[in-house]
């Protein structure tokens, strides 16, 4: 028997300040893990995590 397919696919949300900036305080990129609905939510995801090497809430973008 063959899975159904689910809505709820699990994602990896990344800081965009880490990931563009070199000179940062310490080295490393903060990533999230969570879920979404595929069908609901079709574009990439953006939301404001609070970034451990930034050391404050910066916008995290959904990565492959």
């Amino acid at each position: 028997m063959a899975a159904k397919k689910g809505a709820r696919i699990i994602i990896t949300l990344e800081c965009t300040e880490c990931r563009s900036n070199p000179d940062k305080r310490s080295p490393g990129v903060s990533r999230y893990t969570t879920t979404k609905n595929r069908r609901n939510t079709t574009g990439r995801m953006e939301l404001k995590k609070f970034c451990t090497h930034c050391n404050s809430h910066t916008v995290h973008k959904e990565i492959k």
